[in-house]
């Protein structure tokens, strides 16, 4: 694909929308209503390793978007953190849970080699 144009180009940040619109559908059950303090902070998390992305991407330089990768990194890991809680209080079943820790590892994983990718240095020609 070459350079991306833009970050809604990017295939973390893909994963990383994906992620969310999982996070907002499982959190809108019933067994959230009764807590929402967890349900808005697993609902921020997702939102953050979206909104990390991007703004690292408009930042400009290889280094303040590494960045933010590795601060979107954080908030996957926070997601599947969150995923423990929620699965633990059977809030989600164990087929939701393994789904969705499943997305958010697979973006962690990503957005590793992303970041590997932009710290790597550049070829000499």
């Amino acid at each position: 694909m070459g350079r991306a144009h833009g970050f809604e180009e990017l295939k973390v940040w893909q994963g990383a929308r994906e992620l969310v619109l999982s996070v907002y559908e499982l959190t809108s059950n019933q067994r959230f209503r009764k807590d929402g303090a967890l349900r808005d902070q697993l609902r921020r998390a997702a939102v953050s390793s979206m909104a990390n992305i991007a703004e690292g991407f408009e930042r400009g330089s290889k280094r303040e978007f590494a960045r933010f990768l590795y601060m979107a990194r954080g908030s996957a890991g926070e997601v599947r953190s969150h995923l423990y809680v929620a699965r633990d209080l059977d809030y989600i079943t164990p087929s939701d849970f393994d789904e969705l820790n499943g997305q958010a590892t697979r973006l962690s994983k990503g957005l590793f080699r992303f970041i590997q990718h932009l710290e790597s240095p550049a070829p000499v020609t």
